[in-house]
This record gives C-alpha cells, sequence and structure tokens, in this order.
C-alpha cells in the first residue's frame, strides 16, 4: 500500500482529523445502541479534541494517525490500561483493571467509515501493538461494544479474546452500553 504513514498526533490539525474520524465511526456504528440525541448534540466533529489536546500534553496517551498521502484514514490513541473513575468518558463509569496492572490498552480505535475494508486497520493494529511491547507492556487490552460484531470480530484477528468481564457503560436516559473487554499478550 503506497504512500500510507504513521503520524503522532500532536498538532491542533491532527486531533481535530482524529475527533472527526471517530464522530463519524460513532455515527456509523453506534446509532441504536447509544441515544440518538446523544449522537446528534454530543458526537460532533470536535467533540474529542480538547482530550486529544489534553492527552498529548500530560503524556496521558498516545494518538497514532494512518494517513494515505494527506488524508487521515485511520486513528487510535493507546497508552496505559485505565483504572478508577473515568467520568471523561461516562459520569460514573469505574473501569477495574485488577488482574491487568501494567499492561496497556488500546483506549480507542476508529477507521474512516468510507476506507473500512481496506486493510487500513489491520496496519494500525499492527502499529499500535508495536508501539506498546516497545514501551515494555506484557499486553494489551481494549473495551468494545458487545453488540459490535464487526469490531468483535477485527480483534479475534488480531489475537484479542474475550476475557469473560464486561463494563456497564452508562449513557444519558437511563441507557447502558455494556463494554466486553478484550485482551492479548504482547
Amino acid at each position: 500500500m503506497e504512500g500510507l504513514r504513521f503520524v503522532d498526533a500532536a498538532t491542533e490539525e491532527q486531533f481535530r482529523a482524529m475527533s472527526a474520524i471517530h464522530a463519524r465511526g460513532w455515527r456509523k456504528t453506534y446509532p441504536g445502541h447509544v441515544p440518538d440525541d446523544y449522537l446528534r448534540d454530543v458526537i460532533t466533529e470536535d467533540h474529542w479534541v480538547p482530550y486529544f489536546r489534553q492527552d498529548y500534553e500530560t503524556g496521558r496517551c498516545r494518538g497514532l494517525l494512518l494517513y494515505r498521502a494527506e488524508t487521515p484514514v485511520a486513528c487510535c490513541n493507546y497508552g496505559p490500561i485505565r483504572s478508577g473513575p473515568s467520568p471523561r468518558q461516562s459520569e460514573g463509569l469505574v473501569i477495574d483493571a485488577a488482574g491487568y496492572e501494567g499492561w496497556g490498552e488500546l483506549i480507542s480505535f476508529y477507521t474512516e467509515p468510507s476506507e473500512t475494508s481496506r486493510g487500513y486497520g489491520s496496519l494500525l493494529m499492527t502499529e499500535a501493538l508495536a508501539r506498546l511491547k516497545r514501551a515494555g507492556y506484557p499486553g494489551c487490552a481494549v473495551f468494545v461494544l458487545r453488540e459490535n460484531d464487526g469490531a468483535r470480530r477485527f480483534y479475534a484477528r488480531h489475537g484479542f479474546a474475550w476475557d469473560g468481564t464486561h463494563q456497564d457503560i452508562p449513557f444519558p436516559h437511563d441507557m447502558t452500553c455494556v463494554d466486553l473487554r478484550y485482551v492479548r499478550t504482547l
């Protein structure tokens, strides 16, 4: 695949590109699984920009983009596994990482919806896992929406398996989504 390159997200333009890919991925994947008004009103193309900026500035996690020429086609955030309260993701969310201390996590992983089925996700996955391994993490976890069969198959193809646990994600209107934790060693 010619003209592909990885870019560490470090600029406002790159944070905006990642946020837009996330928003379009949410709008394609999650209708019927999260409240419609949440998708419409909260999941804007710039919703994640301040979070990506803060993560970069604090070193909390890293953003990684895959570009085809000058077009961003996929992105992910990765870093140490989250543990404890995660109000940025959802009020009331507390992540239990017991047994995975010292592990890495793919915190988010999206391919531009118009660019799926071209192998970009697999390239990004290979690179992100290699970076986590080089950083010394013994394994990697990722949370995936229980109903997202396509993503679950994708993670399984890349060596992840459901560890039997789930995470309830509270949303407005008393809606709760269920994420499954998939894990693999590095």
